[in-house]
């Protein structure tokens, strides 16, 4: 088993990644995680979307 993992900072950026990396692979896709983070830097919120693909090659 292998792990990728993605991390962007637009739900966009993020679902471009993700799809491209399962366009490319050789594989089976077993699992595939999803978490959203938020956090405040000044007055400004940022965003963190990441994924984690657990997967055969």
């Amino acid at each position: 088993m292998k792990v990728k993992i993605f991390d962007e900072s637009h739900e966009k950026d993020l679902e471009a990644q993700v799809n491209q990396f399962l366009g490319e692979m050789q594989g089976e896709v077993i699992d595939i995680k999803f978490s959203t983070a938020i956090s405040m830097f000044g007055e400004e919120q940022v965003y963190c979307f990441t994924a984690m693909i657990i997967y055969t090659s």
